[in-house]
């Protein structure tokens, strides 16, 4: 039996394998965005102020807010599709793996291949499933088809839907409900291996038990992606995130641990929001 000290944690370990999970659960997560001074305007208003955040790997972080808060206009700009609105400017940084993203030098299509999205309504390619899944990876220059049966495969898997479609592969992913749509979507995100994964109130327009299916996936996929969820379900926030971001007018009104925010919040802002006093 060895003695591991680290951080004035005393730890028994027995064998090999209890030292590495040890460690694990020692080890501190990376900041894999940093974002510092960020501000933004449609124009000449002012839609971001002042936004200051570390978002960690591995952990799901839920932004919630009222319509209008800013919670959208952040979240695509960690994938810079908020350049995508005429009239954007910006000032600040958001550093992805200690680069500055809103450097011109950055090219755009290398962020999204590693910082995939998930938009609110499924929208799924007018193709075949397969077809859904195989895009990315394409255009990436694969194109043996044992390769890409593969990815195919393993995405669909992943997205805890394989079970479901594995003998439909190229029929029309039209033909799937709405919670498949969604998670047919999750898969094609996996497909091209990202390591972000950018959801924008993915269960808004999915009926509770499909609801229920993205939410267990999320906690499931958090142990390889880092999850970054806007949602203005308070009650999804509190269930499947690790930290939560509460915005308000554009600024981050609070930042913690999700139990604390919810359970004890420092700004009376986010007390009052969480209990309905407006919102």
């Amino acid at each position: 039996m060895s003695t591991l000290t680290e951080k004035g944690i005393k730890i028994d370990l027995q064998t090999s394998q209890d030292d590495k999970e040890a460690l694990s659960q020692i080890k501190e997560k990376s900041v894999i965005y940093d974002t510092k001074n960020l501000d933004l305007w449609y124009g000449n208003s002012h839609a971001l102020k002042n936004i200051n955040l570390e978002i960690l790997e591995n952990e799901v972080t839920a932004i919630i807010g009222p319509s209008g808060c800013g919670k959208s206009t952040y979240i695509k700009t960690l994938n810079r599709m908020v350049e995508l609105v005429p009239g954007v400017s910006t000032s600040g940084s958001i550093s992805y793996k200690n680069k500055n993203i809103l450097d011109k030098s950055i090219k755009v299509e290398d962020l999204r291949t590693q910082v995939g999205m998930v938009f609110q309504k499924p929208n799924p390619f007018p193709k075949s499933i397969y077809e859904n899944i195989v895009y990315g990876p394409r255009i990436h220059g694969i194109k043996k088809k044992a390769i890409l049966d593969e990815i195919v495969e393993k995405s669909l898997r992943g997205a805890a839907i394989w079970d479901e479609v594995k003998d439909r592969l190229h029929q029309n992913a039209y033909g799937l409900s709405g919670g498949q749509q969604q998670r047919i979507c999750i898969a094609r995100c996996l497909a091209v291996e990202p390591d972000v994964i950018l959801m924008d109130e993915p269960t808004s327009a999915l009926d509770p038990i499909s609801t229920l299916k993205i939410e267990e996936l999320m906690k499931e996929l958090k142990k390889q992606y880092t999850i970054i969820i806007v949602t203005h379900n308070m009650q999804q926030a509190a269930r499947i995130s690790d930290k939560t971001v509460f915005m308000l007018n554009g600024e981050v009104v609070e930042f913690s641990e999700t139990d604390q925010l919810f359970s004890n919040p420092s700004d009376k802002r986010t007390e009052d929001y969480i209990t309905g006093r407006f919102g």
